[in-house]
């Protein structure tokens, strides 16, 4: 069996010597296919060499993808293309594009708003509705606009009203402070959110930010591993500075979280695959999804409102997460070639 694991080589160059698997930033997935018998093939990808790609990822019987949407100026176009491509000529490939696009942009907020994982949610598709339908809508509290697609904040904004022609905005990526600007102004910043169809999700700014964030690794439908970390996007300074600075990750069984394991493995996975309608053994053999803490019930239990969910490059994910993923890796592309 030849599995391949793919990079862009901008997100992580493996630069020196020795050998490639061991100085990638995926040297632990590498070694629990090792640990199977199988020793995995690093591709290292780039849109100037789109034809290399092709030949080698041909010759394999699977791959996994580790591609940001938006990363370092380069998006997926040609990459997704060739994934597609690859795909119908019978390579395994995980995660497929078109699964990504059904369940891990931000509009899938809105897809899923109807599960007891949601806060209110609502949907922008052209920037005339954003600027006709924001003013009102701010008038209930501070609101978080995501753009559809991105990574590591970009295009998330904490928005709320001080006028009626300013806002009071501040975007996660970075360490920018808030802002005063014009309504006009930031209307403008969004433009480029809705090019190529895209759209603009928004959800009430969550009261708990500063608990930290819970993110629940998985394998197809099974729970692998958490980590509980804590963004300071849009909160105070002075309470950012007290907060942990690095990812805690647990094991799947860690107490803390056997709730929300509970609700993923039984109830919320599948509710999310009736919605998207994709089959189980199509869901990404890593993934994850990231929660808030919402308002706790009147019994004072916690509930947990969906922040984003992950498949187009997962990682940092655990280590004890690493055989599991190698090995459903394994099963999944047997049954593919037995097809």
């Amino acid at each position: 069996m030849r599995i391949g694991l793919l990079w862009r080589a901008e997100w992580d160059p493996v630069e020196g010597s020795g050998s490639v698997r061991e100085r990638s930033r995926l040297h632990g997935v590498f070694s629990a296919f090792s640990e199977l018998g199988i020793e995995a093939e690093p591709v290292v990808y780039s849109d100037a060499a789109v034809d290399d790609a092709r030949v080698q990822l041909l010759g394999l019987d699977g791959v996994l993808v580790w591609a940001n949407p938006i990363e370092k100026g380069f998006d997926r176009t040609q990459l997704d293309a060739l994934l597609r491509e690859v795909s119908t000529a019978g390579v395994w490939v995980s995660a497929h594009p078109d699964v990504i696009l059904r369940m891990a942009t931000k509009r899938v907020l809105v897809d899923t708003a109807a599960m007891s994982w949601s806060a209110e949610t609502h949907l922008y598709t052209t920037l005339a509705q954003l600027a006709d339908e924001l003013p009102g809508r701010l008038a209930g509290g501070p609101l978080v606009l995501k753009q559809n697609r991105g990574m590591g904040g970009a295009g998330v904004w904490s928005v709320e009203s001080v006028s009626p022609r300013e806002l009071r905005v501040q975007q996660a990526a970075g360490s920018a402070p808030p802002e005063t600007i014009s309504t006009e102004a930031f209307f403008q910043l969004c433009v480029p959110y809705f090019a190529k169809q895209g759209v603009i999700v928004e959800q009430p700014r969550q009261s708990r930010l500063a608990e930290g964030m819970i993110r629940v690794y998985l394998s197809h439908d099974t729970v692998v591993g958490f980590a509980h970390q804590y963004p300071r996007a849009f909160l105070d300074p002075d309470i950012a500075a007290r907060l942990p600075i690095e990812k805690r990750f647990e094991l799947r069984s860690a107490e803390p979280y056997q709730r929300l394991r509970e609700l993923m493995e039984t109830r919320w996975v599948h509710e999310l695959r009736s919605i998207t309608t994709i089959e189980r053994g199509d869901l990404p053999v890593i993934w994850d999804a990231d929660f808030l803490l919402g308002p706790k019930t009147e019994t004072g239990k916690d509930t947990y409102v969906l922040c984003e969910i992950n498949a187009s490059s997962t990682f940092a994910f655990p280590d004890h997460a690493m055989p599991a993923v190698a090995q459903a890796a394994v099963d999944r592309i047997t049954k593919y070639r037995a097809r």
